[in-house]
């Protein structure tokens, strides 16, 4: 017992997970399993190689903030136009965000934008990547709030260094000019080296109007339509189609 609890202090000081929580069983399975020293010495690291990349994944997806919807792989074609399955299936290939492209989701509300930026945002986390999923409301919020508050200060610090952010309802209601210069900052800096995903309701040309500053906007949107692919969707609203009722569909109509 005594070697068993000195094997846990150094794994504990090496950050060896599996070895420190699981010394016991793993030590009684290999007198089970007889293995060499060489296989023992290999299961051992790629125990604690699949545990790092476990709590790594569980921390990207944590941080990410993803809404409770946004797996693809239940896209459903029916609610909306303008994306095929060939297209999405090259975008969650994740190419253009090695490339550093941007993608905007244009449309009209219920036609998916939210799930499928939500849905690309997951899948960089599943291939490894850093992203994060923010409405414009919560990065004006943070681009506030960072000089005052570590939190966000630590949030805007993990934007900096993202492979791929999400930005929902990007110009949705307007803004003030001192946050508009934030904002231009951030995508400034972000520029060819993030990748962006944008939802909006808004075309471009209509950003100016919610910005008040033709100038801000057309410095804006240089920099995000560089390298970026505009897809806009249309037709009926997924959410009012099914929508939900508090009451049994199936029981009878009371007589009165």
């Amino acid at each position: 017992m005594e070697r068993i609890q000195k094997i846990k202090q150094h794994a504990d000081k090496l950050r060896l997970t599996q070895l420190r929580n699981n010394a016991e069983g793993i030590i009684h399975q290999a007198q089970i399993d007889k293995p060499s020293y060489i296989e023992f010495v290999a299961q051992l690291l790629q125990q604690e190689v699949l545990q790092r990349q476990k709590t790594d994944y569980d921390r990207r997806l944590k941080l990410a903030h993803l809404p409770a919807i946004h797996n693809l792989d239940e896209y459903d074609f029916n609610y909306s136009t303008g994306m095929t399955r060939p297209q999405l299936k090259q975008l969650r290939e994740l190419l253009w965000l090695e490339q550093n492209y941007n993608v905007i989701l244009m449309g009209p509300s219920g036609t998916g934008k939210t799930y499928m930026a939500a849905g690309l945002v997951y899948q960089a986390i599943m291939n490894g990547y850093r992203a994060y999923f923010m409405t414009m409301e919560e990065i004006i919020t943070i681009l506030k709030m960072k000089e005052m508050i570590s939190s966000a200060l630590g949030t805007y610090n993990r934007m900096l260094k993202a492979h791929l952010i999400a930005i929902d309802d990007i110009m949705l209601l307007p803004i003030k000019k001192h946050e508009a210069v934030a904002f231009f900052n951030l995508i400034n800096h972000l520029h060819e080296q993030c990748s962006i995903v944008i939802t909006t309701n808004k075309s471009p040309k209509q950003w100016a109007e919610t910005l008040d500053d033709e100038v801000l906007a057309t410095a804006l949107l240089d920099r995000i339509l560089y390298r970026c692919e505009v897809i806009k969707l249309s037709g009926n609203s997924y959410r009012m189609e099914n929508r939900k009722t508090i009451f049994d569909q199936n029981q009878e109509h009371l007589k009165e």
